[in-house]
C-alpha cells in the first residue's frame, strides 16, 4: 500500500518477535491490535503513549514483559481461534441482529506514525477512547532512521514540490531543535531549582515549559502515535467516515486499520465492504461533503489570505438560552416530584431570587472537588462558543468528547500566536521566520494540493472552530482546562468561557456552580506541582 512506503519499520530480535506474535496482530506494520492481554495492561500501554517516543511494541518489551507471567503463552498466536470466533459471531448476528451485538465487542488498536492532521480525523468520533503522544513531554527534534518525524505525502513526494516540501520541513525542525537549547537556560534562570526538588522533577518541569512554549513551531505533518479503544459499531463508522474523507492519507491509512480489525472482530466490520451497506454509506458521506463544499464555495468564496501576523486567541459566546436557569430548576425538581413539568415550572416562576438560589445550591450540593458534579438538570442549558486559537490549543480542546465540535480547514489566514516566553528569551526572530516560511509553503502547495497543504501549517497558526455543550460538560471542561498545570492558552480560554456564561448569558447561578475554575494567572512552571506529586507517589509505591 502506498502509505506504508514512508513507514519507519522497527527491527526486533527473533526472540522478541516470538513474544510479540502472541499479543499483537501485526509485528511489522504501523497498525495493530492488542490481544491476549489483561485489559489493565492494554490500558496502561496506551497511557504511556503520551510520554514516550517508543513504539507500543518496543514499550511492551522494555517495560511490561518482565512484570507479566507469560510462561504459559508460548503456544499462543494472536490470530489463532479466529475462524471459530467468526463462526460464533455469525450465528449470533443472525439470531440477535448485528447492530446491538457489535456494541459489545471492543478492540484496542494502535495507530502509529500518523500525521497530526490525520489524528484529528480519527479522533472526530465521539464514542471512542483515544490517547496519543503529547507535545508537552516529548522532544520532537529526535529523529527516526536519521529523519525528522513528519509525514511525507506520497502525492507531494511524486510532484514538483517534493524537494521544496522536505527542505522546508527539515528547516522547521532544525529551528525547533535550536530554540529548545536556547529556551532551557532562559527558563532555568527565570525559575531556579528549589532545594527540595530533585533533579528529575526540576528537569521534567523545565522541559515541559520549553516544549509548551515551542510547540507552535511543530508542523501539522508531525507524526504521532495514537491508541484507540472502541466497540465494533464505532470502528465500523470510523472506517466508513475515513473512506469518504478528502484527505488521501485518511483513505490509505484506514485500509491498514481495517486489515487488523478483520483479524479480531471480522464480523463486526463485514458490512463495510458490502456494496449495498458500507458502499452506499461511504458514497453518501462523500456526496454530501462534495455538495456542501460546492455550495459554500459559491456562496462564500475564500477571501484573499492576509499577511500572517501574531494574534491572540479569541472566543465568543454566540448562542445560549436566556431562560436556561428556570428550565434547570424545573428539571431539578422534576425527579423528586410527581407533578407535570408545566406545574413545576409555574411554581419555579413564583419563587423569589433567594429561594431559587437555595434550590440551586441544594441540587448542586457541596462540591469538594471538580469531579463532584450535579445531576442531569445541568444538561438542559447549552452554550455555543466560536473560538479562534492556535492549532496546538485546539488539539487539546478537541479531545473532549461529550460535546459538539467541528472545525474549518487548517490554513495560515488567521495569523498565529507568539508566546510571551519566546519573546522574553529573545527567540522571536527565528520563531517568526518559521511562521513566514510555513505560510509561504502552504500558499504554494495549495495551488496543486488543497487538502495536503495543511501539512505545512505550524501549530501556532490559528484555526476557527465551534464548541456546543451543555452546562454539565461546560463545568467539566472549564474546571479541568483552567487548572494551573495546563497550557496558558487553553487555560485562558476556559476561564473566558465561565466569564461569558456569567456576563453575556447572565447565568450567575450556573457560573457560581463552577467553583473550581482556576482564577490564577501563574506564569511559573505549570508542571512542577504535578511532577512533585508524581515523584511522591513513586516513593510511596
Amino acid at each position: 500500500m502506498e502509505h506504508i512506503q514512508g513507514f519507519s519499520a522497527e527491527e526486533f530480535e527473533p526472540e522478541e518477535r516470538d513474544v510479540l506474535r502472541r499479543y499483537f496482530t501485526n509485528i511489522d506494520g504501523p497498525v495493530f491490535a492488542l490481544v491476549n492481554l489483561p485489559e489493565v495492561v492494554k490500558g496502561a500501554l496506551f497511557a504511556r503513549y503520551s510520554r514516550t517516543h517508543k513504539s507500543l511494541r518496543r514499550l511492551f518489551l522494555d517495560e511490561f514483559v518482565d512484570d507479566l507471567d507469560i510462561t504459559g503463552d508460548s503456544t499462543i498466536d494472536a490470530t489463532v481461534g479466529l475462524e471459530r470466533a467468526e463462526e460464533l459471531y455469525r450465528k449470533v448476528f443472525v439470531e440477535y441482529g448485528d447492530d446491538s451485538v457489535a456494541q459489545l465487542g471492543g478492540v484496542h488498536l494502535a495507530c502509529e506514525q500518523v500525521s497530526n492532521v490525520l489524528s484529528k480525523v480519527i479522533e472526530w468520533g465521539r464514542l471512542m477512547s483515544y490517547l496519543e503522544q503529547s507535545t508537552r513531554y516529548l522532544n520532537y527534534a529526535k529523529r527516526a532512521d536519521g529523519r525528522y518525524r513528519y509525514f511525507r505525502p506520497p502525492e507531494i513526494m511524486r510532484s514538483y514540490w517534493a524537494t521544496r516540501y522536505v527542505s522546508e520541513m527539515d528547516s522547521t525542525f532544525d529551528a525547533y531543535a535550536e530554540l529548545i537549547e536556547k529556551m532551557k537556560p532562559h527558563f532555568k534562570a527565570e525559575f531556579p531549582q528549589a532545594e527540595s526538588d530533585s533533579d528529575i522533577v526540576y528537569r521534567q518541569a523545565i522541559n515541559a515549559k520549553v516544549y509548551d512554549s515551542l510547540r507552535g513551531m511543530l508542523p501539522a505533518s508531525t507524526l504521532t502515535n495514537l491508541g484507540i479503544y472502541g466497540n465494533g459499531q464505532t470502528f465500523e463508522y470510523l472506517i466508513l467516515r475515513m473512506r469518504a474523507h478528502p484527505l488521501p492519507e485518511a483513505r490509505a491509512y484506514v485500509e491498514l486499520m481495517l486489515e487488523e480489525l478483520r483479524k479480531v472482530i471480522p464480523s463486526f466490520v463485514k458490512r463495510v465492504d458490502l456494496a449495498d451497506r458500507g458502499g452506499v454509506w461511504t458514497q453518501y458521506l462523500a456526496d454530501r461533503q462534495e455538495s456542501i463544499a460546492h455550495i459554500t464555495e459559491e456562496l462564500l468564496p475564500p477571501a484573499k489570505m492576509a499577511r500572517s501576523e501574531p494574534q491572540p486567541a479569541q472566543i465568543r459566546l454566540v448562542d445560549f438560552d436566556p431562560d436556561a436557569e428556570a428550565k434547570l430548576l424545573t428539571a431539578a425538581l422534576f425527579t423528586y416530584s410527581d407533578a407535570s413539568e408545566e406545574v413545576i415550572r409555574k411554581a419555579v416562576d413564583k419563587m423569589g431570587a433567594d429561594d431559587k438560589m437555595a434550590l440551586a445550591r441544594a441540587y448542586i450540593g457541596e462540591r469538594r472537588n471538580r469531579r463532584h458534579r450535579p445531576g442531569r438538570a445541568f444538561e438542559l442549558p447549552s452554550y455555543r462558543f466560536e473560538l479562534l486559537c492556535d492549532y496546538g490549543a485546539f488539539r487539546d480542546l478537541q479531545r473532549h468528547r461529550m460535546l459538539t465540535l467541528d472545525w474549518q480547514r487548517l490554513n495560515c489566514s488567521h495569523g498565529y500566536t507568539m508566546p510571551s516566553h519566546v519573546e522574553a528569551a529573545d527567540c522571536s526572530q527565528p520563531y517568526q521566520r518559521a511562521m513566514e516560511n510555513s505560510a509561504k509553503l502552504h500558499e504554494e502547495l495549495s495551488q496543486d494540493f488543497e487538502e495536503e497543504a495543511s501539512y505545512a501549517v505550524l501549530f501556532a497558526y490559528r484555526v476557527r472552530f465551534y464548541i456546543q455543550m451543555n452546562a454539565r460538560e461546560a463545568m467539566h471542561l472549564t474546571e479541568l482546562r483552567s487548572m494551573s498545570s495546563g497550557h496558558e492558552v487553553y487555560r485562558k480560554l476556559a476561564q473566558d468561557m465561565c466569564r461569558l456564561i456569567r456576563e453575556v448569558a447572565g447565568h450567575n447561578m450556573i457560573a457560581d456552580a463552577m467553583k473550581f475554575v482556576g482564577k490564577e494567572h501563574d506564569r511559573g512552571l505549570e508542571r512542577l506541582a504535578s511532577e512533585r506529586r508524581a515523584e511522591l507517589k513513586r516513593k510511596l509505591s
